[in-house]
């Protein structure tokens, strides 16, 4: 191949790098469906399983933040193995994830794994919420 041709073929592949990058950036701050938008609130969405181990210890801890940031954030859990479609529009690749939401309902931040309470109360003293 020709010099010429080599950059020509170098300036296609940064502008393809450069294109796929605007598209996920446009996905990724894209609501991901009505739970991503939660009544003017931040939201934290929960992807998991009951019988998932990981999922199973964040339960009662995102009990409890339900409870004590109820009016403040919503804080949502989606079971992905009973109803595995729900989880699509979140484009999660393993469980337990959390995705952060801000309050006009863009991800602000995700996790992938168990999240501990001291985390995700940062997280949404970061997004505002007191």
């Amino acid at each position: 191949m020709s010099r010429a041709g080599r950059s020509v073929l170098a300036f296609l592949a940064v502008a393809a790098l450069v294109a796929g990058s605007q598209w996920w950036k446009g996905r990724r701050d894209a609501p991901a469906g009505p739970v991503a938008a939660g009544a003017g609130l931040p939201r934290v969405v929960d992807l998991g399983a009951t019988t998932c181990v990981p999922c199973r210890k964040m339960a009662p801890i995102l009990a409890d933040l339900k409870r004590e940031y109820a009016g403040k954030a919503d804080i949502v859990f989606i079971d992905v193995w009973e109803n595995p479609d729900a989880g699509d529009p979140f484009r999660i690749r393993g469980i337990p994830t959390q995705v952060f939401f801000d309050a006009r309902g863009r991800e602000v931040w995700r996790h992938e794994g168990f999240l501990d309470r001291p985390e995700i109360v940062a997280r949404l003293r970061a997004m505002g919420v007191e």
